[in-house]
């Protein structure tokens, strides 16, 4: 009898236990078998922050930031002081298109935890992309003075300085992401469209690297070709934008440079009248297709 009862325990036990298990929440879940499993959770505990954060995130990485509001926000006002529920909730409130409550979140998040370099670089970042780069600087030098080598802070200062007409200080700080982070493509994609602008040869250097890491990123690729038709160089131009379309047939851009070279350096005009139109149509808005084309039809 005593065994008989040890093996119901048993296997109540195990059941027990496979129950427990099938209701974690796991990383290599999908957001809709996550969200199953958090809803059977929420409806035996409504007022648990933790498990309300937790869906809040699962709603929001499913771009339901409607629904994701309301459980945070539940979340917020059960624990008020903490820091990495008010991180989520600005990011909610974000991606909701409310920017203004989104900095009060984090500013709420840093009264909490002041030295914390995660809701400094929030706030950078959102100041970042705010266009407000006296404030974000700020944001983000508290998060370079603790951590000088931080990728993202030294990246945005860059371009930041760079927007504010601070040339020295944008080179210095994207070399230095580039030598500590050489895979970085976006860093030498930005201060190889900088060396560029500045007709300096080493605009080269870093466009090619660019593209040796991001062989698609058509932005360095017209960047760079722009630099060799600038510079005379016109079978490199050429070749690039050539690419450009192989990648998309529609760049306006491409189109119409190709457009220019037959002009200019070929003389082809009918061939070079087929590029212009080719670019307006690709994009109506296209302001050199337009006037390319213009010129074109007024001499006709």
């Amino acid at each position: 009898m005593k065994t008989k009862y040890a093996i119901y325990l048993l296997i109540a036990t195990v059941g027990l236990m496979w129950g427990c298990k099938q209701q974690i929440v796991t990383d290599d879940m999908d957001d809709k078998e996550k969200l199953e499993i958090l809803d059977r959770q929420i409806e035996k505990h409504p007022n648990d922050a933790a498990l309300l954060a937790q869906r809040a995130r699962v709603l929001l990485n499913m771009g339901k930031s409607k629904e994701a509001s309301y459980d945070i926000n539940k979340a917020v006002k059960t624990e008020p002081d903490n820091d990495k529920y008010l991180m989520l909730q600005a990011d909610i409130f974000l991606a909701n298109g409310d920017v203004s409550n989104s900095y009060t979140a984090l500013s709420n998040a840093e009264k909490i935890a002041p030295d914390s370099k995660e809701v400094q670089l929030k706030m950078g970042e959102l100041t970042y992309y705010n266009h407000d780069y006296d404030r974000s600087l700020k944001h983000l030098t508290n998060v370079t003075d603790k951590d000088p080598n931080n990728r993202t802070a030294l990246f945005m200062k860059g371009f930041i300085y760079k927007e504010k007409g601070d040339t020295a200080s944008a080179v210095t700080l994207l070399r230095k992401v580039c030598d500590i982070y050489p895979d970085y493509e976006p860093a030498f994609e930005e201060l190889g469209v900088l060396y560029a602008t500045h007709h300096d040869p080493m605009a080269v250097e870093y466009l090619s690297t660019a593209l040796s890491l991001e062989p698609s990123n058509t932005n360095a690729m017209y960047a760079l070709a722009m630099f060799y038709q600038e510079t005379e160089k016109y079978d490199e131009a050429e070749k690039l934008y050539r690419q450009m379309l192989d990648i998309n047939p529609n760049s306006a851009d491409a189109l119409n440079n190709l457009g220019w070279l037959e002009k200019e350096v070929y003389n082809d005009h009918e061939r070079a009248l087929e590029y212009f139109q080719k670019a307006l149509e690709a994009d109506p808005s296209h302001e050199a297709a337009s006037q390319n084309v213009a010129i074109y039809t007024d001499k006709r």
